[in-house]
């Protein structure tokens, strides 16, 4: 049974997978200010609550965007199974997937790990949306090239700015209004939220087609992808599980390392 996690900006994934099963998934909010000790009781409730015996984890792996954290959960992992977690990075085996950007090392290890699952599961070439803080396009080749792509504001950080920075417009909840034209100030700005977002997806896969000179295998996932790929036109395959499921492949190739 491997233990994985993966530290986002907003929220830390977890999972616990034996084979292809995922015994469960949950989100805990990225706290920057808690200990290590405070970490390992947050784990050890979780793992009290799905009745599963840490000391039977096998191994864990880890995927962070905040260098801060990895030390400390790396550790409070160690302190409640006994086992080192695995760190993502770009210079592990990663099965076929070569890397083609300017600076590999600055390459985001979430990115890394949706396209190792992603050229696993799905038809090349591969478009990737994760929509968390930020909404990032990646981009893989027939040849299996992480080619590069998009870093943009995510949907709720957008939102939380533009309620921030003007006077008379609130907090408003992500759901879709039932019509595009919004007729009061709350369905006018959830329309612009949903239906934007989703058309810009649309947008940026027609122009990224155009580049590859091919139609891509478009994959959407992290926590706001569902709401927005119900209302996109061109074909989206949602897989909330991606990230979980290339630590997976990833802890799989390197535990013998």
């Amino acid at each position: 049974m491997i233990f994985a996690l993966d530290i986002g900006n907003t929220n830390i994934v977890i999972g616990c997978i034996e084979g292809d099963d995922i015994h469960f998934t949950t989100r805990f909010s990225t706290d920057r200010n808690k200990t290590e000790d405070e970490y390992a009781l947050k784990l050890k409730s979780l793992f009290d609550f799905y009745q599963i015996d840490p000391k039977e984890i096998e191994g864990a792996i880890i995927s962070s965007v905040v260098p801060q954290l990895t030390r400390i959960l790396s550790l409070s992992i160690k302190k409640i199974s006994g086992k080192t977690p695995q760190i993502v990075c770009y210079d592990m085996n990663l099965g076929g997937l070569k890397i083609g950007v300017d600076y590999p090392e600055q390459l985001g290890k979430d990115l890394i790990t949706n396209a190792v699952a992603a050229i696993k599961e799905y038809p090349k070439p591969i478009i990737i949306f994760d929509m968390g803080t930020a909404t990032t396009l990646s981009v893989i080749d027939k040849d299996e090239n992480y080619l590069g792509g998009m870093i943009i504001p995510g949907l709720q950080t957008s939102m939380d700015a533009l309620s921030a920075r003007t006077a008379q417009l609130p907090k408003v909840s992500l759901e879709a209004p039932e019509n595009v034209i919004g007729k009061n100030t709350i369905d006018c700005m959830k329309a612009g939220a949903i239906f934007g977002t989703a058309s810009m997806l649309d947008g940026l896969i027609d122009r990224v087609n155009e580049e590859l000179g091919e139609e891509a295998t478009v994959i959407a996932t992290g926590g706001l992808s569902k709401e927005i790929v119900k209302h996109c036109k061109r074909k989206i395959v949602s897989d909330p599980n991606l990230m979980l499921k290339g630590l997976k492949l990833i802890y799989d190739m390197n535990k013998d390392s």
